[in-house]
């Protein structure tokens, strides 16, 4: 049996009508990823959305963000980024009770055939990212308990260094060196899901992969320069499918966000189109 897993990230949804930095207006753009998700062939048995699932953490803003996904029949769980607010996130989402009821936002569900972990990298007030003591032993012992099961962790801030070098100046400042030796720990860890980077980037970590998904609104912009200007862009927008099936591995696919023409033949009544 495959297991599918769609990761969603950074929505910066507004209140209905308003702009996000003062010039895009995301929620379209997440009515088309919800679109692009209900089209897909194969349904997935969950949604993740890895942080900054509004702008600035607001009741409104949450609300309308609900009625967005609203469409979405498959379980959806839900991670605090920096711009989001925990304790509105849970007066906002009271169904969801695996948000608990303070303090961190961690917690462990089944997603098919995977085991999804997910940790909260947040620091109130600030844009950058933390994995204290207190977060990094609840992982391990999470860990622990899901030893003979695959395992996806899912966090906001990426743990290794993107070069692009104005978002890790506001990256996981500490805990990234403490999370890759623990999870080098347990080789049934599949994948560390990230958000914060507005882009699809893939590194080595911890004897696993670590990635970070695009946003189904605007992008950062591509610039490895260290001094890099901060500033966004609209590339195409997308999200990541995270498939598990019986032969033991995590198979990653990059999707876009929208409509495109086609499907077309390869092959009319079986010989080649000429």
């Amino acid at each position: 049996m495959t297991s599918f897993l769609v990761q969603l990230s950074d929505l910066h949804i507004r209140e209905p009508g308003r702009l996000a930095y003062g010039r895009i207006n995301t929620a379209p753009y997440l009515q088309r990823a919800v679109q692009s998700i209900l089209q897909l062939k194969q349904q997935p048995d969950a949604v993740v959305i890895t942080g900054d699932l509004t702008d600035f953490g607001r009741a409104a803003e949450y609300s309308h963000l609900e009625q967005l996904l609203a469409p979405l029949p498959m379980p959806v769980y839900l991670l605090p980024g920096n711009h989001d607010d925990r304790d509105q996130l849970r007066r906002s989402f009271p169904s969801h009770s695996y948000l608990g009821s303070d303090g961190f936002v961690q917690y462990s569900v089944r997603v098919g055939g995977l085991r999804l972990l997910t940790l909260d990298t947040c620091v109130p007030g600030h844009s950058h990212g933390s994995l204290c003591q207190s977060r990094l032993a609840w992982l391990k012992t999470q860990l622990d308990q899901s030893r003979d099961e695959p395992v996806v962790v899912a966090m906001h801030h990426p743990p290794f260094a993107t070069l692009i070098g104005h978002m890790d100046e506001i990256g996981l400042l500490e805990g990234a060196q403490a999370l890759e030796a623990l999870i080098a720990q347990y080789g049934n860890v599949e994948r560390v899901i990230c958000g914060h980077l507005h882009r699809a980037i893939d590194v080595r970590f911890g004897g696993s992969i670590a990635s970070t998904a695009p946003a189904p609104a605007h992008q950062v912009c591509l610039d490895l320069a260290p001094d890099a200007q901060s500033a966004w862009t609209l590339e195409p927008p997308g999200f990541r499918i995270h498939a598990w099936d019986w032969r033991g591995r995590v198979v990653t696919h990059l999707a876009p966000s929208g409509s495109f023409e086609g499907p077309y033949p390869f092959h009319d009544n079986g010989a080649l189109i000429d």
